[in-house]
């Protein structure tokens, strides 16, 4: 297990067990000291990526920043990142293109890219302080269309979007994120080598209804997790979904995803 995501890992079976209206109460935070991980999206207007490789380059991304050498304890980033993961795991996605994804890459923080689609994870920080790189930089206004990415690849880590919740590229994004640090964040270290050998690729899909009722590990959080090798993500609904929504589930490289 990372040192670096253990209070994610401490958190996540009770995130999944609150009440649904708990996961939005921020009664308690301070607007000011609210943190957040910028993951930016590179969507050219002429040339815009497809979106499930768009949606694996982002999962990739924000894991990889988090298990930065940089965001071990003695790291650059280590203070910065402790803090983020120690509240709750915000992520805000941004789209850039040209001159404003080149001004992005001199940001702390990690590009993926994949399939010809890239993204980067910047390393979190108060929204507040968003450099204005970043703020500048609009959250909504492009989508891009479906797509039918085949078989996942085998291997790796799948990522299954929720069938019955459509997200934007934007929000989902920030869910694969948080799914591919859940996950990491329960790994054995020798597996969490071996997937950052492959730069943590996923296979992102979207399962039948069957299969994602089948996997949804909710009720058992330890029992999903040692029986299928599963973890879901669970949103606060701030923005898209309804508070208490599992947007994600993750799998462990299985031998069959049935998607």
């Amino acid at each position: 297990m990372s040192s670096v995501l253990e209070p994610l890992a401490a958190r996540y079976a009770y995130w999944l067990g609150l009440p649904a209206a708990d996961t939005a109460d921020t009664s308690e935070e301070d607007p000011a000291e609210v943190r957040a991980m910028p993951v930016i999206l590179r969507i050219e207007r002429a040339e815009p990526p497809g979106r499930t490789a768009l949606l694996e380059a982002a999962a990739a991304a924000a894991l990889a920043v988090c298990l930065d050498e940089r965001s071990a304890p003695d790291g650059e980033w280590a203070g910065p990142v402790h803090e983020w993961l120690d509240n709750r795991i915000r992520k805000v996605a941004r789209r850039a293109r040209g001159a404003h994804w080149q001004a992005v890459q001199e940001l702390p923080g990690v590009t993926v890219e994949i399939d010809g689609a890239q993204a980067r994870a910047l390393v979190p920080g108060r929204v507040v302080d968003s450099p204005k790189e970043v703020s500048r930089l609009q959250i909504s206004g492009s989508e891009l269309p479906p797509d039918e990415p085949g078989p996942a690849l085998p291997g790796v880590p799948v990522l299954l979007l929720n069938p019955h919740v459509p997200m934007t590229v934007g929000k989902a994004s920030a869910q694969v994120g948080h799914a591919t640090m859940i996950l990491a964040s329960l790994l054995e270290a020798d597996a969490l080598t071996r997937w950052a050998a492959q730069r943590y690729r996923t296979s992102v899909r979207t399962p039948s209804a069957a299969r994602w009722r089948e996997l949804c590990p909710v009720d058992d959080p330890a029992e999903g997790w040692r029986r299928d090798r599963v973890v879901a993500v669970r949103d606060a609904g701030f923005t898209e979904v309804e508070p208490g929504t599992v947007t994600v589930l993750a799998q462990w490289a299985p031998e069959q995803t049935g998607v």
